[in-house]
């Protein structure tokens, strides 16, 4: 058995993209365009770690993407640096829900209200202002 991918749906692809790739640092590894089927699969994966895809679909009439649908859950990744790339998100305008106060652990939404949880290689000493920030929303 292989694991390939994680499937969401989303309802703007230049706004995905941005938090996706922009704001966390995925690559595009793959796109398949399907006019009959009036859909855009767009595959990407961590520079690193390739083999671990998450497929974004976007349905080109539209999906019904209700606030607050958290049957789905979240997605998880590790990073480098969680200060930097939480930085990198707030400064696009992205809220941390859930700042790393302790150096290791943080949550953010996607543009689509997906729940991203973002962990820290290794340790780092926690660090103002995120030592300091309450919980926004929730994650």
């Amino acid at each position: 058995m292989k694991y390939l991918h994680t499937m969401i749906r989303i309802s703007n692809v230049e706004k995905s993209l941005n938090f996706y790739c922009n704001g966390l640092g995925l690559i595009e590894t793959r796109r398949i365009e399907n006019e009959q089927g009036r859909f855009t699969l767009i595959f990407l994966a961590a520079p690193s770690d390739e083999k671990a895809e998450l497929e974004l679909t976007y349905n080109w009439d539209g999906d019904k993407l209700e606030d607050g649908s958290r049957n789905f859950g979240h997605l998880a990744y590790r990073v480098e640096n969680i200060y930097e790339t939480c930085e990198r998100l707030q400064n696009m305008g992205y809220t941390i829900n859930r700042p790393p106060r302790d150096g290791h652990m943080a949550f953010v939404r996607s543009p689509d209200n997906i729940s991203i949880e973002i962990l820290q290689e290794g340790t780092l000493e926690t660090k103002e202002p995120w030592a300091s920030m309450e919980n926004t929303g929730s994650w």
